[in-house]
């Protein structure tokens, strides 16, 4: 018997997914544990399979599309068996979308036809059936031709600088619209800055790659020493859930990683009970996969604190908007050489900023203070990192 194959939740936060590939054309067969399609949520690129042996009956949303959670996505079942009875609701429903899409369609075309009727004699026939099927206004459009007749060439124009402005949203950027926009909303946000000294983190990060014959980035560094702060100072490491404040016996670090459609956060586990070396080539796979859209879910979920860092770009400080539900969240900026006083004396030296952004329902000053302190204490002793 044939059975609806609905979109699936593949995201702890999914709302809908877009069918970036199927695997399989109509009227093909599809085994057990098989691949159906490539479905793109608000986290990765997820591959779909199919759970039983059967024939690709019907496929309810073409490739490029979106479909809601639990939306028909397609139908299952033995070859050459009846699905009309299945598909009937699903159309029937469309149509009826359809014909209150093409009513509003109507009235705007209407209403365009009112600017048109105005400039009757000022537009040549073929400007003006550009102009309406593609819903421009000609009211303040200045024809290039004979006493400003609006011609072919000026509608296409438009039509180009149209196209230039428009860019459709992802279902990662809707969703990151959606969270950072409620993270500010929910959690007060405050900031606090620290800038250190830098000479002995860069001597450090030079002794251990050459130690180790490793490839280790200040990232690593930062996360692990950021995970053993976590440790002394248990209280940054919470989340705000309804009316309790819960603390996290876990240190689990997301990293903020930027790729062309936007923000995402891989996980690392258990960061302070890792070895250093550990933490980079954790973080290097989890890195590469997220911008590869390959993570599976749960490698984004489950982070207790997080850490941006975009000293890689040459930014000296910025602030984050905390990633829900942590409490805090650290913002790494690039080393800078700069003058520096050290022992009533001006020297040459390198600094580093950090920000730490902190939810005021959970963390008060002087708690985000302290943590900022520990971590401090960490990368002007880096040996203690090892530790």
């Amino acid at each position: 018997m044939a059975e609806i194959i609905y979109m699936p939740r593949l995201s702890d936060t999914m709302k809908e997914g877009t069918i970036v590939k199927w695997y399989k054309q109509v009227g093909e067969k599809v085994s057990s544990g098989e691949i159906l399609a490539e479905i793109e949520t608000d986290k990765a690129i997820q591959e779909f399979e199919s759970e039983f042996n059967a024939t690709l009956l019907y496929r309810g949303v073409n490739e490029g599309e979106t479909a809601k959670l639990n939306d028909l996505l397609c139908i299952l079942g033995k070859q050459n068996e009846k699905i009309e009875y299945l598909i009937k609701k699903k159309y029937n429903k469309e149509n009826s979308i359809k014909s209150d899409k093409q009513l509003a369609a109507k009235q705007i075309v209407n209403k365009d036809m009112n600017h048109i009727k105005e400039k009757q004699g000022l537009i040549s026939p073929l400007a003006k059936k550009i102009a309406l099927e593609e819903r421009i206004n000609l009211k303040d459009i200045k024809g290039s031709g004979p006493q400003n007749r609006i011609v072919k060439k000026d509608i296409l124009t438009i039509i180009k600088k149209k196209a230039k402005k428009i860019k459709p949203i992802s279902n990662i950027r809707k969703i990151i619209i959606d969270r950072l926009s409620k993270s500010k909303k929910i959690s007060p946000h405050y900031y606090l800055f620290i800038e250190l000294p830098a000479d002995n983190l860069m001597k450090f990060k030079k002794y251990i790659n050459k130690i180790y014959n490793s490839k280790i980035s200040f990232n690593d560094l930062i996360v692990k020493a950021t995970a053993l702060s976590l440790k002394k100072n248990q209280e940054i490491n919470s989340s705000f859930n309804k009316e309790r404040i819960i603390y996290h016996k876990d240190i689990n670090i997301g990293i903020a990683v930027y790729y062309p459609e936007g923000l995402i956060v891989p996980v690392i586990n258990s960061v302070d009970k890792k070895s250093v070396i550990k933490i980079s080539q954790e973080l290097k796979e989890k890195v590469e996969k997220s911008r590869n859209k390959n993570n599976s879910p749960k490698d984004l979920v489950g982070s207790t604190f997080t850490i941006s860092n975009l000293g890689m770009f040459g930014i000296d400080f910025f602030t984050s908007i905390i990633n829900q539900p942590n409490s805090s969240i650290l913002s790494v900026g690039s080393i800078q050489r700069k003058p520096i006083i050290e022992k009533n004396k001006i020297k040459i030296g390198n600094t580093i900023t950090f920000t730490l952004a902190c939810d005021h329902r959970i963390i008060d000053g002087a708690v985000g203070s302290a943590f900022l302190l520990t971590l401090k204490e960490y990368l002007l002793e880096p040996m203690k990192i090892l530790c």
